[in-house]
């Protein structure tokens, strides 16, 4: 297993390098003069060659590479060009908002989507089956923004059982934080609860036609424990890549959700940066972002490792 890991890890490494390497060019490729593209068109002559020697624009491309690697690498992603504060400061103060919508986001999925997948599965082709694919459609259909106003719309407007708009952390109470963070986890998750339930249900049907099955039934087993002992444990493996994967893209796809709800997390801080053309910013967030994807999917092969006996004894 542990050899299993390290080619994972060691198979990791091309690919942030190629990520780094697109992320520097970004800025440096880009059509026009970059520092002309921060500035804007009514910048002085005098503001664009300052900023050019602020970035090193005006140092060879190889240099300013590995001069910036090295700063990545030390932790320093740079300083905001508007608000000429630590580009990794402002990262982590809007951090916790986004993890925690993300966090409540795949728990939501996990709850909901799990016995939705196995309940299908078990009732195929019966109406609560027929039901739960309706469901999925309409998830996946809807975009997540039109969710969030319907969400607003009956629980925080007409219903008044949550608050509109806003967010609220940890350290106010667990109490206010998880009245703020329900509905706009709930959006959120709705596209992955649907993505989830299909897999889940996928799975179990081809589980549930296996001979163990059977043996498990003819047993006398509860059903229920013929469903989530034998057979979801055995189904697991493409549900956990799903719900890994939907937490990579909950993290870095949050953009949407966090306007709708006001939430002061990094979705709105890419917005931010987009519109002020913060491009230090922009890169450490896509950098910090790739990051996120090559970590979570070295723990989804990490659970492959642990679930599947060739994996683990090799």
């Amino acid at each position: 297993m542990i050899s299993f890991f390290l080619r994972r890890v060691l198979a990791s490494v091309p690919v942030m390098l190629f990520v780094a390497v697109f992320v520097f060019l970004l800025l440096r490729l880009a059509p026009g003069d970059p520092a002309q593209m921060i500035l804007g068109d009514q910048a002085t002559p005098d503001q664009i060659a300052a900023i050019r020697e602020h970035l090193g624009l005006n140092e060879p491309l190889p240099r300013q590479f590995i001069h910036w690697i090295s700063s990545v690498l030390s932790g320093d992603f740079g300083t905001s060009l508007i608000s000429d504060r630590p580009v990794i400061e402002m990262i982590g103060q809007r951090l916790e908002p986004t993890l925690a919508l993300a966090l409540v986001a795949i728990a939501l999925t996990v709850l909901i989507s799990v016995p939705l997948g196995v309940l299908a599965a078990w009732q195929h082709g019966k109406l609560v089956d027929r039901a739960v694919m309706v469901f999925s459609v309409v998830c996946f259909s809807v975009p997540i923004f039109v969710i969030g106003y319907i969400l607003i719309g009956t629980f925080a407007v007409r219903m008044n059982w949550f608050p509109v708009q806003g967010y609220r952390p940890i350290s106010a109470g667990f109490g206010q934080f998880a009245h703020r963070v329900v509905l706009p986890g709930l959006a959120l998750a709705s596209i992955y609860i649907a993505l989830v339930a299909r897999m889940t249900r996928a799975s179990m049907l081809e589980v549930l036609r296996e001979d163990y099955v059977r043996t498990a039934r003819a047993k006398g087993l509860a059903e229920y424990t013929v469903l989530f002992r034998h057979a979801l444990r055995n189904a697991a493996i493409p549900i956990l890549t799903v719900i890994g994967t939907g937490f990579a893209m909950m993290v870095s796809g949050v953009v949407v959700t966090e306007t709708v709800f006001n939430v002061p997390g990094l979705g709105r801080l890419v917005v931010d940066a987009v519109l002020a053309r913060d491009y230090p910013l922009i890169q450490a967030i896509i950098l910090l972002t790739a990051g996120t994807y090559v970590v979570i999917n070295l723990l989804v092969d990490l659970s492959y490792a642990m679930t599947d006996p060739r994996i683990r004894y090799q």
